[in-house]
């Protein structure tokens, strides 16, 4: 059996494996059909213009779908490992909300592009990657209370420094998109798909979009970490029938219960 026939660890590979290329072929298209710069442009700005914008929107969403499964299997996982700990029970249903916000924003990114709702836009940029790096403080600090009971040290470590990845990321993008759209450069930045390297502000562009791309693998790398803990989890679905027909019936004539007619691993 391959590593990643083990468990669900497939949950989490598919997620960073198809979000990471919902960047490179949107990234790929703007860039053979000259809709932006080929030297780091903003992701947003990758799927702006049709077609990369259709083709980034409809695997964004399918991202969102993978990381809310990623999330609630997380979810569960940690609940049956500690099933009698008040403080990580609640912190645990603390991180399935923010991650649950976390993904309803990517839904907002995929399907609000930047220079059309640029508001909402960044609503859910801030849902995403602000609360999904709160959604990476909790996992971290579960991680940090599990342990060595559950796992090594070494997990926590990991995942603490995708956090500090994440983190000064979002500061250096913060601190550079302030700078930049300050009206210092200009105004209307925001529609700006073209730079040039002698244009004023270039430097500040560079890094705010260099921070961005830097954010959201940060954010994809952290969820590598649950590949090991997931080949140690499965589901099972479990069907049960209140009849033998799917016709209306009385109270008194339907059939006892039937359970596990249906079952298998999923």
């Amino acid at each position: 059996m391959w590593w990643f026939q083990q468990g669900l660890s497939f949950l989490p590979v598919a997620l960073v494996v198809w979000s990471a290329a919902s960047f490179v072929f949107s990234y790929i298209t703007a860039i053979v059909l000259h809709h932006v710069d080929p030297l780091v442009p903003y992701i947003s700005d990758t799927g702006t213009i049709p077609p990369e914008r259709c083709l980034f929107g409809i695997m964004l969403n399918i991202s969102a779908f993978l990381g809310m499964a990623t999330m609630y299997v997380r979810y569960k996982q940690v609940y049956a490992l500690n099933p009698e700990k008040s403080k990580i029970i609640k912190l645990n249903k603390v991180g399935l909300t923010l991650g649950l916000m976390s993904c309803f924003g990517l839904c907002i990114i995929a399907n609000f592009q930047k220079c059309i709702l640029y508001y909402i836009h960044v609503v859910g940029a801030c849902l995403t990657f602000g609360v999904g790096a709160i959604y990476m403080m909790v996992q971290t600090v579960l991680s940090y209370l599990m342990q060595p009971e559950v796992h090594s040290k070494d997990i926590f470590w990991i995942r603490l420094t995708m956090l500090l990845w994440c983190c000064s990321s979002i500061v250096s993008m913060f601190v550079s998109s302030v700078v930049l759209y300050s009206g210092l450069y200009g105004t209307n930045l925001v529609q700006k798909l073209h730079w040039d390297p002698q244009e004023n502000g270039y430097t500040a562009h560079i890094i705010s979009t260099v921070s961005e791309w830097s954010l959201a693998f940060s954010f994809l790398s952290f969820f590598l970490t649950y590949i090991r803990d997931f080949q140690k989890i499965s589901l099972r679905a479990v069907v049960s029938l209140h009849g033998q027909t799917l016709y209306n019936t009385q109270q008194g004539l339907v059939t006892e219960e039937q359970t596990l007619l249906i079952a298998g691993s999923i």
